[in-house]
Order: C-alpha cells, then sequence, then structure tokens
C-alpha cells in the first residue's frame, strides 16, 4: 500500500484502530482490483467504521458500490471522498449513479459541476459518455451526437476514448447514419475486439424488424 495512503488513514484514526482499517482497506483495494465487487464492499464497510475519515476508505467503498448497482451508497461515498479530498476524479461515477436512478434534474446539475471543476481530459471525457449517455436515454439523440462525435480518430486511443467512439457510434445509429456508426465501431473492433456491449452496438446499426 503506498505511503502516504497508510499516512493519510493514520492521521485521522485513533492509533489503537490504524492496523485493522489498513488491514480492511489492502484487502478491499485488492478485491476490487480482481473484480471481487461484493468482498471489496464488505471489507470497505468494515474499514469505514474503523476510520470513517480516511479518503481511501470512502472512495473504495463507493467505487465497490457502483460496481454492485448500490447506486445511492455509491453517490453518498465518492460525494463525501469528492468533499474531504478536493478531487473530482469520480464526478463521472456520481452522475452515472444519479442517472440510473433517474435523477435526471441532478445529472444536469452535475454536468455544470464537470464543466466547472473538471480539468483532466479523462474525467471530462468519461463525463462525456456518461452525460451522451443520458441524453440517448431521454430520447436527445441530435444533442448527444453534437456533444460526443469525435474528430479525428486516434490511432492510439486511451481506454476512455474508446468508451466516447462507442456513445459516438450508439448516437449515429440511432440518429439515422448506420455509414458513420459502422465506421466508429469497426475502429473499436481494431483495438479492443472484446469491448463490451459491441453485439448490441452492431443491433442498433442494423436493427431487425
Amino acid at each position: 500500500m503506498p505511503r502516504w495512503v497508510i499516512e493519510a488513514l493514520s492521521r485521522v484514526t485513533p492509533e489503537e484502530r490504524v492496523p485493522a482499517a489498513l488491514r480492511e482497506l489492502g484487502d478491499a483495494s485488492d478485491a476490487l482490483a480482481e473484480g471481487r465487487f461484493q468482498a471489496a464492499f464488505r471489507h470497505a464497510s468494515t474499514a469505514k467504521g474503523l476510520s470513517p475519515r480516511d479518503i481511501s476508505v470512502r472512495e473504495v467503498l463507493g467505487l465497490s458500490a457502483y460496481r454492485l448497482g448500490e447506486w445511492l451508497v455509491a453517490l453518498r461515498e465518492l460525494r463525501t471522498h469528492r468533499r474531504l479530498s478536493g478531487e473530482v476524479t469520480h464526478l463521472p461515477v456520481e452522475m452515472d449513479s444519479l442517472r440510473a436512478m433517474g435523477r435526471n434534474e441532478d445529472v444536469e446539475k452535475l454536468w455544470q459541476e464537470v464543466g466547472r471543476l473538471a480539468e483532466e481530459p479523462s474525467v471530462i471525457k468519461e463525463a462525456s459518455v456518461v452525460y451522451a449517455s443520458y441524453l440517448l436515454d431521454n430520447d436527445r439523440t441530435r444533442e448527444a451526437r453534437t456533444l460526443i462525435t469525435p474528430g479525428r480518430l486516434s490511432n492510439k486511443p486511451y481506454p476512455e476514448d474508446l468508451r466516447v467512439w462507442y456513445v459516438a457510434a450508439r448516437s449515429a445509429a440511432l440518429d439515422g447514419d448506420p455509414a458513420e456508426a459502422t465506421r466508429i465501431r469497426d475502429a473499436i473492433e481494431i483495438f479492443d475486439p472484446a469491448f463490451p456491449g459491441l453485439d448490441l452496438l452492431g443491433a442498433e446499426i442494423s436493427p431487425t424488424d
């Protein structure tokens, strides 16, 4: 575990609880990285009981809750992480949790916050993916396409670029432009043939009656 994580937890945790809190946080972090989200949630919840003011504990708990579809818990924990740390990395996850709960007005408000607070290109791209998906959910296809359509497709895309491309392809398909949707889908397949949702995308490009 990075030294800064240990030092940060130690500063906000009663001394006698530090070893157990670090152990639970480590187990939670490992489980999250390995995709064992239920175990991550369980260990992070225990760590929170031992060290409720630690930013890493709240972050891991929020992310594991999100992976489990526990939207309200994810939103609460990641908002607390943002308040305690000042970091805006997980604004897209907050927005996606709101989207999943159907809290449309709050999605709109948080999208405005992204524009005001976020500077990292990766955060802005991920937030654009969520907001464009929200627009598609609400039959605002042309708005989604305007927002998410990429320029030149990079020959060295980051993972978040592929997610942008995916929603851009969906937007094009739903907007009646299968040629553009196919062009973008083919680019995704070149870099990640196992990208999640490609079958769904193919059905949207070439729907069957």
